[in-house]
Formats: structure tokens, sequence, C-alpha cells
């Protein structure tokens, strides 16, 4: 074999082997390449707008904030001057009552303001009051603390004769 013959074939397969790859191989790589890149730039822009929205929904939220905080002050305030005013009304509506007791009897009628309906509470203090005057009728009872029940087994009428609870 010839060298130069071995050279000069070895030169023309491997400049088929560049036209081979400048056709067909490297255009789909280029594209590949071209595509990745136009993705990370939308990606980077995505970013971006992203972080301006955000900036933007943050001022935005601040403003609702502040908004949010005069419009709490202003009820708050509203609020105050109408307890003042409720406040004052009834003052001036039972200074002139005072020295004739109307509101004294009302209490012990055990009547709210309106008269109509019964005070909080009162529904207790009657069961107390009931109980106490069960307490004083029933002469078993009498020896015995007061939230005691009588045990079973014992006759009513045996502790007629014995005024104490038996121990």
């Amino acid at each position: 074999m010839n060298i130069n013959f071995t050279l000069f074939m070895q030169a023309v397969a491997f400049f088929a082997f560049i036209l081979f790859t400048a056709k067909f191989v490297w255009p789909p790589l280029m594209r590949a390449i071209e595509t990745r890149q136009k993705d990370i730039a939308d990606g980077i822009a995505a970013g971006e707008s992203g972080r301006q929205n955000l900036s933007s929904a943050e001022k935005r939220i601040a403003d609702m904030l502040a908004e949010a905080k005069t419009r709490s002050s202003e009820i708050i305030a509203q609020g105050e001057k109408l307890k003042s005013e409720t406040i004052d009304a009834a003052k001036a509506d039972l200074l002139p009552d005072l020295g004739r007791g109307r509101p004294h009897s009302r209490r012990r009628q055990g009547r709210d303001r309106a008269g109509d309906l019964p005070r909080e509470g009162s529904a207790a203090r009657a069961g107390r009051r009931s109980r106490r005057c069960r307490r004083r009728e029933d002469p078993e009872a009498r020896g015995r603390p007061q939230g005691a029940r009588r045990p079973a087994g014992v006759d009513p009428a045996a502790a007629l004769t014995e005024p104490r609870w038996p121990n």
C-alpha cells in the first residue's frame, strides 16, 4: 500500500464525515440549543414580571392595611362616642328618678328596666328559697348538711320521732 493513497483516503473520509455532520447532525443540535436558550430567557422574564407583580401587590396590601386601620379607628371612635352618649342619656334619665326610689323598687321586684323581663339570676334565688323552706318544714332534713340526700332504707315516718339525722 502506498502511504500517499492512505493519507488521501483518510482526508476524503474525514471530509465526508464533516459534510455528513454539517448536513444531518449539526442543525438539530443547534435547534435544541436555541430552544433551550429561548426557554431560559422566557423564564428570566417571567421571574422579573413576578417580582414586579409582587412589589405592586405589597404596595396595594400596605395601602389596604393603612385604610383598614384608619377605618377601624373611625369605627372605634364612633363606638366610644355612642357609648358615652348612651351613658349620659341613661344618667340623665335616672337622676330625676333617683329621689323617688323608682329604680330601687324595680330591683326589688326582680324586673329589668323595661319592667317586663325577669332579671338574671332570679330563678336561682327562687330555687334557693324553696329549698330553705323545705328544710324548715322537713324535720328529717334539719340535722344533715344542705346538699345531702336521704339515704335509701330510711323511713320518713321514723324520722319524725327522731329529730336528728343518724350518723
